[in-house]
């Protein structure tokens, strides 16, 4: 069996006589003829790597958690087949920890004239844009003495999106859309604003409902059933200032605002609503406005993906002229925010009427349930110290909750996991109560 690469470079050496062998190549190489000779030979047959010509196609988008496949063509126009081993590289945050030498090292063989694919799998664990590095092949020789190595630029662009996890829960508040708007069996009695049809009056209406020209008309009482209004306006504004940085869990309070965003916005382009998007600090970081109801989905998605934080404090006044000029008319306003006492108290109490006496706001906040275990801790010094503390910045956070209810505003206040639901679940009360 011929020997390659380093047995074979082994074998050359354990031919020279220890007490002439010079530790130098050039030594080595000029005592040892024939090992010079299968040196050039397997140079001069690695296939050049510069003359290689490379392409990707493949996945342009996946979401945070999935993977996303991307091949790489590599096409040897050289007289020399080429034996080789390519490194695909892209940013640390493209793959697992630990996982990304396995991922991004193939061995390739394409014969002369020819092309191979290699396929390279991602799976991010952030969002945003992931763009290709340089890919670097090493083209080995028959014998594996010498290499010829490059790099070459092959340009792509995976876009990691938000997982948008919530969307368990559409199937259930889809469900209950439908009985208010009196599209199943059980109706809704007496609530929402829009007129939907007449029917006969049952024990337990509400005599307030009751149509007495159309009951004059026949010999049945009749009743008017209503459904929720459609075509309201809902504006979505991300806080993306400092304290949308904060972690809970292992993701920042951002992402879970995310993802209570994305479920509302598909409830309620379900339920005929219009739905835009303000992501605001200190400037505008993006704006969705005017899609339809099968597009708002997948825009406010891809828009979603290359947002993050900003370290600046949340300019109170600014959000609130340009989301007075993003919604000029009534509208739902949604503030994905905090609760926190100095940024609400200093910021946003002082300016928050601009919106309460033209629209209806609801603040959504992510809470962290770390807070809820240290308050029950009571095992030691420690343990009782950490409990009073959480006690404390609950009842601050409750304080500042109340505040804003007196200014009329709709407070929801969950852990990651429930703001989502908590959220599209105060949509639909406010649409059963007639308020949108």
């Amino acid at each position: 069996m011929a020997l390659t690469g380093r047995t074979a470079l082994l074998a050359a050496l354990g031919s020279v006589p220890i007490g002439i062998w010079d530790p130098s190549w050039t030594g080595i190489l000029a005592v040892n003829a024939p090992l010079a000779v299968a040196c050039a030979c397997d140079f001069a047959l690695a296939a050049p790597v510069r003359r290689l010509r490379l392409s990707r196609s493949g996945d342009t988008s996946t979401r945070l958690g999935d993977t996303a496949d991307v091949t790489l063509t590599v096409t040897n126009p050289s007289n020399r087949p080429l034996r080789a081993h390519l490194r695909d590289a892209w940013p640390p945050s493209s793959w697992q920890p630990g996982t990304e030498t396995a991922a991004s090292r193939h061995r390739v063989t394409v014969p002369a004239g020819e092309r191979r694919r290699v396929t390279t799998r991602l799976r991010p664990t952030r969002r945003g844009d992931r763009q290709s590095d340089r890919v670097t092949i090493r083209s080995y020789g028959p014998l594996g003495l010498f290499t010829r190595q490059g790099t070459h630029r092959a340009p792509w662009t995976v876009r990691v999106l938000p997982p948008f996890t919530s969307r368990k829960h559409l199937p259930s508040k889809l469900s209950r859309l439908r009985e208010l708007d009196g599209r199943t069996s059980v109706l809704t009695r007496g609530e929402g604003t829009e007129f939907d049809s007449l029917r006969e009056y049952v024990p337990g209406d509400d005599t307030r409902s009751i149509d007495w020209r159309a009951t004059a008309r026949q010999s049945t009482v009749a009743v008017r059933t209503w459904r929720p209004e459609r075509d309201r306006h809902i504006l979505l504004v991300l806080d993306t200032g400092r304290t949308s940085a904060g972690r809970v869990g292992d993701a920042p309070r951002l992402d879970a605002s995310m993802d209570a965003a994305l479920l509302l916005a598909a409830l309620a382009s379900r339920a005929g609503d219009r739905v835009d998007l303000l992501a605001y600090d200190r400037r505008v970081r993006a704006l969705v406005q005017g899609r339809t109801a099968g597009d708002v989905l997948p825009s406010l998605v891809n828009t979603m993906a290359t947002l993050e934080p900003e370290l600046v404090e949340t300019d109170a006044r600014g959000l609130t002229a340009t989301a007075l000029r993003s919604a000029p008319r009534r509208s739902l306003i949604v503030l994905l925010t905090t609760l926190d006492s100095a940024p609400i108290e200093e910021g946003l109490l002082p300016v928050l009427p601009r919106l309460t006496q033209r629209h209806t706001v609801v603040l959504a906040s992510v809470a962290d349930p770390h807070i809820s275990r240290m308050a029950t801790g009571r095992g030691n010094t420690d343990a009782v110290y950490e409990a009073a503390a959480a006690a404390q910045a609950q009842a601050e956070r409750d304080r500042t909750a109340e505040q804003l209810r007196r200014h009329g505003v709709t407070i929801v206040d969950a852990i990651p996991d429930e703001l989502a639901p908590a959220l599209a679940d105060a949509y639909l009360e406010l649409k059963a109560a007639g308020r949108l």
